[in-house]
């Protein structure tokens, strides 16, 4: 298996549903194993992301409170390989 490729979400300023609707088409489209780093700046989006991600589609690697200016936050989200059902 090939390494994975990361993809980098830039989404501080940006309004909540956008976030979301970003966050979940680049998780449709990358490859399982890649991983994607998300930066925003509203304390409300983990929470609302992970309402609306299936549990079954990623693994979160990482979320944390970065020491900017602002408030910031970073996050690191991998999909899941994709399974056969029986």
């Amino acid at each position: 298996m090939g390494k994975s490729a990361r993809h980098k979400l830039d989404l501080r300023r940006a309004i909540i549903p956008f976030t979301l609707l970003k966050v979940s088409q680049v998780l449709r489209t990358i490859q399982p194993g890649d991983i994607i780093e998300v930066f925003w700046s509203d304390p409300d989006i983990p929470e609302d992301l992970f309402k609306i991600l299936p549990e079954s589609s990623y693994d979160l690697i990482a979320m944390e409170e970065m020491a900017d200016e602002e408030p910031s936050y970073r996050m690191e989200i991998k999909k899941k390989t994709e399974e056969t059902t029986l």
